[in-house]
């Protein structure tokens, strides 16, 4: 079934995107999950294959808990990027807890001992619960380490987050999923060290174009984006061809340049 399942993905993708994955233009993917709670779960070679399909070549691998990201890294896939993070959940229930625990710091000081890791997160975080002393702690292991954050926060979380050390540098999941573009831009503008994931994000396109307000963003900022699928739950990874190949869609739609920043260049610059 889970085979049926990925031809489906392929067969749609090749609907999409009639070009061989080897013309397409790389896309790196910023916000991946290969989680190994709850089970089910895809094997290593189905989601590579899925990558290779859609044209990926880079991933930032976060996983609930760290073993699936292990495992991509162990796996040393050819043609395949990985970036891996520190996830600070073992369960999914850990979303709503992790902030206030003390045993959050644990588990992230052991994994950054693997020698290998770029950044923390995804974590959930909203409004104050970014204030406890365990986040403070947190954000600044990250900045004295060099670690980027990959936060999953509204405006209030994404604001005290870089109050706690000046040195902080963010990927803010999902881009607050509707804050208004205006203020995406005075968030860039504030925060040098801020980039924007897309997976989720509304309000980008208008029947299949890129609205104004979007395009204006990417023309002025386009090194501060990435793109991400966000593959949280197994139907994610059913629609992976999908999902991937409707950034091709509007990112056609922009000059080449600030195409390829936001499609890979600017992951490059940050983790290479």
């Amino acid at each position: 079934m889970k085979l049926l399942r990925i031809a489906l993905a392929l067969a749609l993708s090749a609907i999409a995107l009639p070009a061989r994955a080897a013309d397409l233009m790389p896309l790196f993917d910023a916000h991946m999950h290969y989680n190994w709670e709850p089970t089910p779960r895809y094997s290593l070679p189905e989601i590579l294959a899925l990558f290779k399909a859609s044209g990926v070549t880079g991933v930032l691998a976060t996983s609930r808990p760290n073993d699936g990201t292990r495992a991509l890294v162990d796996a040393k896939p050819e043609g395949l990027w990985v970036v891996p993070f520190i996830r600070p959940y073992n369960v999914r229930a850990d979303i709503g807890t992790w902030f206030n625990d003390q045993r959050t710091i644990r588990l992230i000081r052991t994994e950054f001992e693997r020698g290998y890791y770029r950044g923390i997160g995804e974590f959930h975080i909203y409004g104050q619960s970014a204030a406890t002393d365990w986040v403070k702690e947190i954000v600044g292991f990250a900045a004295e380490k060099g670690l980027f954050l990959h936060a999953h926060a509204d405006d209030e979380a994404v604001e005290i987050l870089f109050g706690h050390d000046a040195r902080t540098r963010m990927i803010w999941a999902h881009t607050g999923f509707s804050t208004a573009p205006e203020k995406v831009a005075a968030y860039l503008q504030r925060w040098p060290d801020l980039w924007c994931e897309l997976s989720y994000r509304s309000g980008i396109t208008e029947g299949g174009r890129l609205t104004a307000e979007w395009r204006a963003l990417f023309e002025r900022f386009p090194g501060r984006f990435l793109l991400g699928s966000d593959t949280w739950t197994n139907g994610r990874w059913e629609s992976y061809a999908e999902i991937m190949a409707g950034y091709r869609v509007w990112l056609e739609q922009l000059p080449r340049p600030i195409a390829e920043q936001i499609a890979f260049r600017t992951a490059e610059k940050l983790f290479r």
